[in-house]
């Protein structure tokens, strides 16, 4: 067997074992909280969401339909939702910088995007622009970060691991204090503040997914196809050129790619960390560098990984919840470490 059709085939036992863990925590994820219900009971309410006269009436709570439909289900869908954006736009950032601690977080694209939905909140001329208000803002401010940390960074064409990551804190940071002041001179509560920042998913509703997913979901189709440009960059600038790639052309691109998938997600989730530095390098460790299979092993992980998280911040204190971001960072940080000891060279 060659090593492509090996490579192949370990991804397709990936994909598949990923899939299948990612249903059962989809199932545990519905059945676990104050109220919790049997994976019988979560099977035959849900379905009688959309074929009341399928499902016996008598087989599950009355109220447990309405629990699944306004609370756990649109919590999990936006859990996947943010979890795919956040670790594809990590690997495309890591494969267009060749850098691998490179992603949203933090390069503060998701502290642009964070203040980008801040203004469209509280700036009442936007009204008008209702609920995308706050993915167009949120996008405008990812972009504008993504590009500041890029020119920041790179010098005589070359974007080193320190430059970029000094980069990413000076305008993560930066960002992070315009949020910060925003909020309380508005005279929001020093409490939401707080919460924001550290990410939280006890906001999801099917509004906003709506309107978070097909961003996140067309930048997901528009990374893959730039999947093949990806592996060539990996090889550096001259050669992708060489190869008939244009470099600058595809890092400005998935630039705006990245920062909309991210936006799609943070509008919706505040400050969500680590989610894009991990999940990708972990996805490479597996199967390698090849982009046609990283961007949907780790949308599917990422996915997984966050809806793990999130079901831990909501049940671990119950009745009491902590913001998912701070699951993610214990252990983000922890990784993030490692990554740094292990790559200092790079």
């Amino acid at each position: 067997m060659t090593a492509g059709n090996t490579r192949q085939r370990r991804f397709r036992m990936l994909m598949v074992g990923l899939a299948v863990a990612l249903v059962a925590t989809v199932l545990t994820s519905a059945m676990l909280g104050a109220a919790s219900l049997s994976p019988g009971e979560v099977v035959r309410a849900t379905v009688s969401l959309f074929a009341p006269d399928r499902v016996d009436a008598a087989s599950y709570p009355s109220w447990a339909p309405r629990l699944l439909r306004d609370l756990r289900l649109p919590r999990i869908v936006m859990a996947l939702v943010a979890g795919l954006a956040l670790s594809t736009a990590g690997a495309t950032l890591q494969g267009v910088f060749r850098n691998p601690l490179a992603e949203p977080y933090l390069l503060g694209v998701s502290a642009g995007a964070a203040v980008g939905a801040t203004i469209a909140i509280i700036w009442k001329p936007l009204a008008f622009l209702g609920i995308f208000g706050l993915p167009v803002l949120a996008f405008g401010g990812a972009l504008l970060a993504a590009f500041l940390v890029y020119r920041l960074a790179t010098f005589a064409e070359e974007t080193s691991s320190v430059s970029l990551l000094l980069s990413g804190v000076a305008v993560g940071s930066t960002f992070t204090a315009v949020l910060s002041l925003l909020m309380v001179a508005t005279q929001y509560d020093l409490r939401t503040v707080v919460v924001w920042l550290m990410g939280g998913l006890t906001t999801a509703s099917w509004t906003k997914i709506a309107v978070a997913a097909p961003l996140v979901m067309a930048g997901f189709v528009i990374m893959l196809a730039h999947a093949p440009r990806l592996n060539l960059m990996l090889m550096g600038e001259t050669r992708a050129k060489e190869l008939g790639v244009d470099a600058h052309a595809t890092r400005r691109n998935l630039l705006v790619v990245a920062s909309l998938t991210t936006a799609g997600a943070v509008a919706f989730t505040g400050l969500i960390g680590f989610v894009g530095l991990m999940v990708p390098h972990m996805v490479r460790l597996i199967l390698g560098p090849d982009h046609r299979h990283v961007l949907p092993a780790a949308g599917l992980l990422g996915a997984l990984f966050l809806l793990l998280a999130d079901t831990l911040a909501r049940t671990i204190l119950d009745p009491a919840e902590i913001p998912v971001g701070i699951i993610t960072a214990f252990v983000g940080g922890p990784f993030f470490l490692y990554l740094l000891r292990t790559r200092r060279g790079v």
